[in-house]
């Protein structure tokens, strides 16, 4: 490292780090032909801050240039039963080729070993730099996915014919039944996660499950509607059918949004079904692992905030 520091976040850094978050990402995406991911400015990505200090677990680092005071870099970490997720870093644009996302990785990596857990992400196959950034630290791309947008219309989807009868309202007694399917499916726990979403202090987050014969819950799925993160996940589902289902009672929950969504790529029926309804591709992600991991069993739809990998 050479002139800047890495420490905690602290509370007064909320500011500092939303506005770091939304000039670095919107400058790639720029740079790279895209539009504003966050069009709305760092008020938006307050979220972030917001988010990974209310979740158990979690917390955030920030890298501080010596000379200066300020924070050129910033990354989220979420401490799991299972793993540990490494959430959105950033570095600010004049600060880049420092060093400072390989010394945030570092950190993280170093906590995880720590506690004998791996390390999981969810990286743009777009950004290449970031890619080698993490393949070069030993990430193992695993899965692929999707990245997909729907305009849902102001009345809603039409569903017809499409068995969603199952689904409901998540509910805090689920909560066990969740964390199983998820270990059953995508192997990693997360059970403060479901307490957050279903507690919903923000009025921003939304949780459907459908159940099965003898009500035995075949999947789960997470929706936010905050304008820094318009995004359908997470989720995990024993079938693909259980996926659609959940997919089009969430999309519902947005009505008049477009939100994003991440499919696996050979969940073929899931994704020919959000063609359907008017999806399109926006992106390509890989799940990626420094360490154990254990095949998918089942459909697993991560998100980007909170990362979930």
């Amino acid at each position: 490292m050479s002139g800047f520091t890495i420490r905690a976040m602290q509370p007064g850094d909320r500011l500092e780090v939303a506005e770091l978050i939304c000039l670095s990402t919107n400058t790639w995406y720029q740079a790279h032909g895209r539009g504003t991911i966050f069009a709305g400015g760092p008020t938006t990505t307050e979220l972030h801050f917001d988010v990974y200090h209310a979740l158990e677990g979690s917390s955030g680092i920030a890298a501080v240039d010596e000379r200066t005071g300020r924070i050129i870099g910033s990354c989220f970490l979420h401490v799991r039963p299972t793993h540990v997720s490494l959430g959105i870093m950033n570095v600010h644009p004049n600060h880049f080729g420092r060093g400072v996302a390989g010394a945030l990785l570092r950190h993280i990596v170093q906590v995880a070993d720590g506690l004998g857990r791996p390390v999981r992400l969810v990286s743009s196959a777009m950004n290449l730099d970031s890619f080698s950034l993490y393949t070069r630290a030993g990430f193992v791309p695993r899965h692929a996915y999707q990245d997909m947008w729907l305009k849902v219309p102001s009345q809603g989807l039409v569903t017809e014919g499409l068995d969603d009868h199952r689904v409901r309202d998540a509910v805090a007694a689920d909560i066990p039944a969740m964390a199983a399917l998820e270990m059953e499916v995508s192997h990693i726990r997360r059970d403060g996660d479901y307490r957050y979403f279903i507690r919903d202090e923000m009025g921003i987050w939304h949780v459907s499950v459908v159940e099965g014969k003898g009500k035995r819950l075949e999947g789960f799925l997470v929706s936010c509607t905050h304008p820094g993160c318009t995004m359908i996940g997470p989720g995990a589902m024993r079938t693909e059918a259980a996926a659609v289902a959940l997919l089009a009672v969430e999309l519902d929950q947005h009505r008049g949004r477009s939100p994003v969504f991440l499919l696996p790529v050979e969940s073929t029926s899931l994704v020919r079904q959000a063609y359907d309804w008017g999806a399109r591709n926006c992106e390509i992600h890989f799940c990626q692992v420094r360490g154990e991991f254990t095949p998918f069993s089942g459909v697993s739809m991560p998100t980007f905030m909170p990362e979930t990998a």
